[in-house]
């Protein structure tokens, strides 16, 4: 081995062994392994022997088997022209040797020679043990508030449906304060079912989420949602990477919530501009009505939580404006408001770019939640 290819071993092998994952390689000219991490032992119990004398008897009966199940099949396919094949991963649950079963992420690559062979398979083990974990614990958190909140709201729906059909005789203001009710408790039932059931809890668990989405795709979405309520829809899509890296169930919830705003306070016969672009080593989403905009100084308040404007419409709970920026936090970004002219309000959402310009991984505006205070086949 030339002294430049050891060093780009061993830097291939800090890399991946910053946050704790076991690196390791296979030279596919031999089938042997040509290094595994030492943190391999407390991980499984096995040692770089142990994986070497497997992969000399591959056939063998071993509790290793699953960590380079398919390679003879993935590399077939590789050279079909299956390009998905080069980088890959799964997870599985590996034996460990004192009889405990621990959940692995195995992420590989093939490494190729100058005429694009493939030469090694290159790699890390991930214990997801504390991931899985988390997420548990966020969905029995999403879970917990979903009991909380529709109790009350079903009795408030109880209560307010029996208001309606025994008072008749009430005037209308008091009938239009009825409806108002309605109106938001409907609103709130329907959020909890989509995004806190159990149903939509038990659906995101099963599936391994998207980690990214394409900005011109999702700003067509938006522009769909203002044609399905009759509205109609400009849209200015500049130049935008193919793909951002992001959740897109939350980067859709955002742009919902803006969108829901700009519906509210637009005139109903004015159009409403979406944009995207590139911007400040990031992409832009914006969101420009023609309604009356917000008074200069709750330009900031208006993402707080259960902040309500001092011209909110009847319909809102003050937790959507909320709810999106979180979300856009969440995302490394972050979410403004401005009045422009001649008349109107923006609503821009900034998103670090992955991969490219200068990005920033950090929200640049300060808020009371983002404060200064396998081996495998």
């Amino acid at each position: 081995m030339e002294p430049g290819d050891q060093d780009a071993v061993r830097q291939f092998r800090t890399i991946a062994e910053l946050h704790g994952d076991v690196a390791w390689t296979i030279d596919l000219a031999t089938g042997l392994p040509g290094y595994i991490s030492e943190g391999v032992l407390p991980l499984l119990g096995y040692s770089f022997a142990d994986f070497n004398a497997w992969f000399r008897k591959p056939d063998s009966a071993s509790p290793l088997a699953p960590l380079c199940g398919g390679l003879k099949e993935r590399l077939k396919r590789f050279a079909g022209g299956d390009l998905s094949r080069q980088r890959v991963q799964r997870t599985y649950e590996q034996p460990h040797r004192d009889g405990r079963v621990i959940p692995i992420e195995i992420t590989s690559t093939l490494v190729l020679d100058a005429s694009g062979q493939p030469s090694a398979l290159v790699g890390t083990l991930r214990d997801i043990s504390e991931q899985r974990e988390r997420a548990a614990r966020q969905r029995r958190f999403a879970s917990m508030l979903n009991h909380e909140f529709r109790t009350p709201l079903s009795t408030i729906d109880g209560a307010i449906q029996r208001l309606e059909v025994t008072g008749a005789g009430a005037d209308e203001a008091t009938r239009a304060r009825y409806r108002k009710i309605q109106a938001a408790v409907d609103r709130l039932i329907s959020m909890m079912d989509d995004y806190l059931s159990p149903e939509r809890l038990a659906e995101e668990g099963n599936r391994k989420p998207a980690d990214g989405a394409s900005p011109a795709m999702l700003l067509k979405e938006a522009a769909e949602q203002l044609r399905a309520a009759g509205r109609e829809a400009i849209v200015d899509i500049g130049h935008l990477p193919a793909e951002v890296r992001c959740q897109p169930g939350g980067l859709r919830l955002a742009l919902k919530v803006l969108v829901d705003n700009a519906l509210q306070y637009a005139p109903p016969d004015s159009a409403i501009t979406l944009a995207g672009h590139q911007a400040d080593g990031g992409i832009a989403f914006l969101v420009r009505d023609s309604g009356a905009g917000v008074p200069e100084d709750e330009l900031l308040l208006v993402f707080e939580k259960g902040y309500r404007g001092s011209n909110a419409v009847e319909n809102g709970s003050g937790l959507g404006l909320y709810m999106a920026r979180s979300v856009i936090d969440v995302h490394g970004g972050n979410i403004t408001a401005q009045n422009v002219a001649p008349c109107g309000a923006e609503f821009k959402i900034w998103l670090p770019a992955q991969g490219g310009m200068g990005k920033s991984v950090a929200s640049k505006v300060i808020n009371s939640d983002n404060s200064a205070q396998q081996l495998q086949g």
